[in-house]
């Protein structure tokens, strides 16, 4: 491609100038003379016999036609380092760097297993676990900063036609109960019952509890009716305050397993109500996927998927994500 006006060292070097403000310093963080950055820019506006920068000012000034090169600059650029991983994926997984994403519960409760597994096949593969909102978590993968993700809350409507979101596990939200409660006696528990208890949550205005809230809501609960007793900030507090008897919550199934193997909460059935939530793989599918984000999705994430129909007794078809399949659950590990 000898015909093209422009080198890959002369867009780094637009890059560099518009970043650092001058020719000089430029120059120092790419590691070259001052003269040489001038006569590399000196070239390539002859080459493309347009002005890039206004030299009348102390700091170098990008022209119009400045600007226009150095955004399409920029995605050559991006493309460029896409290739290079995809080259050395090309190898196997020694080395390279796995950044996964999940809202709050998934990822304190259902990642660090995954990730764990994953580890101990691919050591020598760096993990990153971002753990916040469903909201800044969708954005993240939207914008490449994370390889995939898996969420429980709902994602912002300008992402959807940008990401894939597939359905990928039930997450039961568990009435617990401490197990001196006399409910802890019935086999299970009326809707009406639930509005006799003094109930312990989080703070209403933190996205888990919305969430909890908006799921009750759809299986007929009114939450208006349920008396709030005490909020928390953690799910952690929230499991110690029931385990000592200052009343009852909801809190996700895959938070209270060790709690419920010890038999120092109680997990009560109620009565045709099953609270549950759908959590969401989500990946953006125009980004590079590595060879760690294949793995990861191939051989980790099967294991935990529960997602099936609820109302429908048939088993789930396998989902087709591209880079992954998810077939029928084999784990209820995720729930």
């Amino acid at each position: 491609m000898s015909d093209l006006p422009f080198t890959l060292d002369q867009l780094r070097i637009l890059k560099a100038i518009a970043s650092e403000g001058s020719f000089k310093r430029a120059a120092d963080s790419l590691y070259v003379s001052q003269p040489a950055v001038s006569l590399q820019v000196q070239n390539l506006e002859r080459q493309l016999d347009v002005p890039l920068f206004d030299r009348g000012g102390r700091r170098a000034q990008l022209t119009e036609a400045g600007h226009l090169l150095l955004s399409y600059g920029e995605k050559i650029l991006s493309l460029c380092q896409e290739t290079c991983r995809a080259l050395e994926d090309l190898q196997n997984l020694q080395g390279g760097t796995l950044i996964v994403g999940a809202s709050q519960t998934t990822g304190t409760y259902l990642l660090p297993r995954m990730i764990g597994m994953f580890r101990q096949k691919y050591p020598d593969v760096a993990v990153q676990l971002h753990v916040h909102s469903t909201r800044r978590t969708a954005w993240s993968v939207a914008n490449g900063q994370i390889d995939l993700a898996i969420v429980g809350g709902e994602i912002p409507t300008e992402l959807v036609e940008a990401l894939e979101i597939v359905p990928y596990a039930e997450d039961e939200l568990a009435l617990i109960l401490p197990p001196s409660h006399p409910m802890v006696q019935q086999e299970s528990i009326q809707k009406e019952d639930l509005y006799k208890l003094q109930f312990i949550s989080l703070d209403s205005q933190s996205t888990i509890r919305k969430v909890i809230d908006q799921v009750l809501t759809r299986c007929g609960i009114d939450t208006r009716r349920l008396k709030i007793e005490m909020e928390l900030n953690s799910i952690e507090a929230i499991k110690n305050a029931v385990q000592s008897g200052l009343g009852a919550a909801f809190v996700s199934v895959s938070a209270i397993e060790k709690e419920l193997l010890m038999g120092v909460l109680h997990k009560s059935q109620m009565n045709e109500v099953l609270v549950t939530r759908i959590l969401s793989l989500i990946y953006n599918p125009n980004r590079y996927r590595s060879k760690a984000a294949e793995a990861f999705s191939n051989e980790i994430l099967p294991q935990f998927a529960t997602y099936s129909t609820i109302h429908e007794k048939k088993e789930p078809p396998a989902i087709e994500l591209g880079f992954i399949e998810i077939a029928t659950p084999n784990s209820a590990a995720g729930s």
